[in-house]
């Protein structure tokens, strides 16, 4: 068990933890989430030691071992990636090169012989023997390939760095686990990989994560970092945000009778608990939310964005069609006799690591580049709005974010103007900011008002999910999926993808798979499986988004 006991920490004016008094117990695995600077990084540093806090203590159960993902890829390159995993449990580690040196000298005494039997039983106590299968299997389960497991770290591409790192972390069955963004650099069979690793983990663990599946899959509770304090509540993450929006609405409507909350809050957990029951991994959470009362829900005090795309009219039967689009970049094909069809009411999302062939097509198709042969042909009654994957080059002028939107609007009045920042939570004097101090996800924000400004019936989004918080995201989710016009779009986000796409096409060395389902459909499909081996060569390609 691992406790935060009146934890504050302040730099300068800024109060990021006050007061914060939390327990983190076994068997429980904890989402951190929190707005963008918040402090759950900083959080998860404090818990492992790595900052100091102002004021409180973090206190673990004596005996206990504590593991962390480590963020230095770096650090380890003079040794192989078996030992990297293995370096993870510090007390066998030791153990190990102390009696290897032992066993290397040549001179070797009596009291030598003594020291290294007691290192052998400590060894074998610690599961020594089984280290080595242990790590192999960890390092196997998250795509390091067996060839790669005795070369040196500094051998190994950056992206397989993060994941031996992670192996590492996983390694010897801590007591408790502290993950910063572990899904970071995973393929979509690693995440998934690590989700079963971490559903049957029995001790304590606490994880930030962006990815709402994942948290959805692996959490019993989550830990809400706002205003320097730790809100825990029972559940994963749709839980959580499910029964903060009833309970804010609940809040603000006075005229509603306390028995009629408590009856539209209990029929919530009620209809939750039984979904929950159906999950493989979850008998001990739905024995947490079983105990729940109507008291445990409490409103998040924390500001959610509105995103709603109205069409300003509806789109026509001919939507898009593209016929053998083909384009290269510096001598690389990047698209090849790309031919597609567009209906009414498609949502389709682009998957697949080709990343580069989405950009390329959607530029083309927004008319940022032109395609060496091949043509396509937008429908009359079709209006497309663009969300760029660099949206850099809108934001050179030095001008305050009101200003900026109006010049997308045939309505130049401020207040209607304004409207639209406000969903975004621009406002006050915060829709007077400055485009050129805009961080990245204020940018995507604007980007995103624009859109909503602009009313088109067909819409493109290249990886919109990037630098968004948990809430942006999830707000712009229940957005698109509400939009009844026509959408192309590729994201990260692998919650955002399966909940919005009705069609997928991949990108493939041999051509495209184009299927109409969704996403986790089309990753259980044992024929699309073989059929993306065939397109990739008789590789087991990597599923990514």
């Amino acid at each position: 068990m691992i406790t935060a006991s009146n934890i504050s920490l302040s730099y300068g004016t800024q109060v990021l933890f006050k007061d914060v008094n939390i327990k983190f117990t076994p068997g429980n695995c904890y989402g951190v989430i929190g707005a963008n600077g918040a402090g759950k990084s900083t959080f998860l540093k404090i818990m492992s030691g790595e900052i100091e806090p102002d004021t409180g203590e973090i206190i673990i159960t004596p005996g206990e071992r504590l593991a962390v993902l480590r963020q230095d890829h770096f650090a380890f390159n003079d040794f192989s990636v078996i030992e990297t995993v293995i370096m993870g449990h510090k007390q066998l580690y030791s153990i190990m090169k102390e009696r290897d040196e032992i066993y290397a000298k040549e001179n070797f005494s009596e009291e030598d012989g003594l020291r290294a039997a007691t290192l052998e039983g400590d060894f074998a106590e610690l599961g020594g023997w089984e280290a080595e299968a242990e790590a192999g299997q960890l390092l196997s389960g998250l795509g390091i390939d067996v060839k790669l497991h005795e070369r040196k770290m500094s051998e190994v591409e950056d992206n397989l760095k993060v994941r031996v790192l992670l192996a590492q972390a996983l390694f010897g069955t801590p007591d408790i686990l502290l993950l910063d963004e572990p899904t970071n650099h995973l393929d979509l069979d690693s995440v998934h990989w690590l989700e079963n690793f971490l559903e049957n983990f029995n001790n304590t663990v606490i994880v930030v994560s962006h990815d709402r599946h994942f948290l959805n899959s692996v959490c019993t509770h989550i830990a809400d970092i706002d205003f320097g304090k730790i809100q825990l509540s029972v559940g994963n993450y749709d839980f959580w945000y499910m029964a903060s929006q009833i309970a804010a609405k609940q809040q603000k409507d006075d005229k509603k009778r306390r028995e009629e909350k408590i009856s539209e809050l209990k029929e919530f957990i009620q209809r939750f608990s039984s979904n929950v029951a159906k999950a493989r991994q979850a008998t001990s959470r739905k024995k947490l939310i079983d105990k729940l009362t109507v008291d445990d829900i409490r409103p998040s005090s924390r500001r959610f964005p509105y995103v709603g795309f109205k069409p300003l009219r509806e789109i026509g039967r001919t939507v898009l069609e593209i016929k053998d689009l083909t384009k290269s970049v510096d001598g690389e094909e990047i698209l090849s006799h790309f031919t597609l069809s567009l209906n009414n009411g498609d949502k389709i999302a682009f998957v697949g690591p080709n990343h580069y062939a989405k950009t390329t097509l959607f530029q083309i198709l927004t008319g940022e580049m032109k395609p060496d042969s091949g043509e396509y042909n937008w429908g009359v009654t079709t209006s497309v709005s663009y969300f760029p994957k660099d949206n850099t080059h809108l934001f050179q002028d030095d001008m305050n974010i009101t200003d900026w939107l109006s010049q997308y609007s045939e309505d130049k009045d401020e207040t209607y103007i304004r409207s639209f920042l406000g969903r975004m939570l621009f406002s006050g004097d915060e829709a007077l900011k400055s485009c050129l101090v805009l961080s990245g996800g204020e940018k995507v924000r604007c980007v995103l008002s624009k859109i909503m400004l602009e009313q088109g019936n067909a819409i493109i989004l290249d990886e919109p999910t990037s630098h968004l918080d948990l809430e942006a995201i999830t707000a712009l989710n229940n957005g698109l999926i509400d939009f009844p016009g026509v959408l192309l779009f590729n994201s990260h986000d692998h919650q955002f993808v399966d909940s919005i796409a009705n069609r997928l096409i991949e990108f493939t060395p041999n051509g495209i798979i184009d299927r109409r389902m969704g996403f986790d459909d089309y990753m259980r499909d044992a024929s699309i499986r073989a059929l993306r081996e065939k397109m990739y060569g008789g590789m087991k390609p990597e599923l990514s988004l």
